[in-house]
């Protein structure tokens, strides 16, 4: 059974599409040129959002003393950053010692 449809909810200016429109339809990289010149279609399919970084970081979960946590935290935006960094600094201050020992 089909559903009636709330005529105040119905957007004349903006329909549903039919199958036909979707037949007809056409990425924006072949429509914008022609609608607004290359150079401004150029621009707004650049792609967005961050660069990928050379070096990608991997997402791990770790567990932290309450206490420890909150105070990084209230360092501000970017704490992640810094504990990186520290963990960093460590990590190449052990460096020598790593090949003494066998694990």
């Amino acid at each position: 059974m089909k559903r009636k449809s709330n005529p105040e909810l119905v957007d004349r200016e903006n329909p549903e599409w039919t199958d036909e429109d979707f037949r007809n339809a056409r990425p924006a990289s072949e429509v914008l040129p022609a609608l607004l010149g290359p150079q401004a279609a150029s621009e707004m399919l650049k792609p967005r959002g961050r660069p990928k970084a050379s070096t990608t970081k991997i997402h791990v979960n770790i567990r932290l003393d309450a206490d420890v946590l909150e105070a990084l935290r209230a360092t501000g935006p970017g704490w992640q950053t810094r504990v990186n960094k520290v963990l960093r600094d460590w990590v190449k201050e052990k460096e020598p010692q790593k090949s003494r020992h066998t694990y």
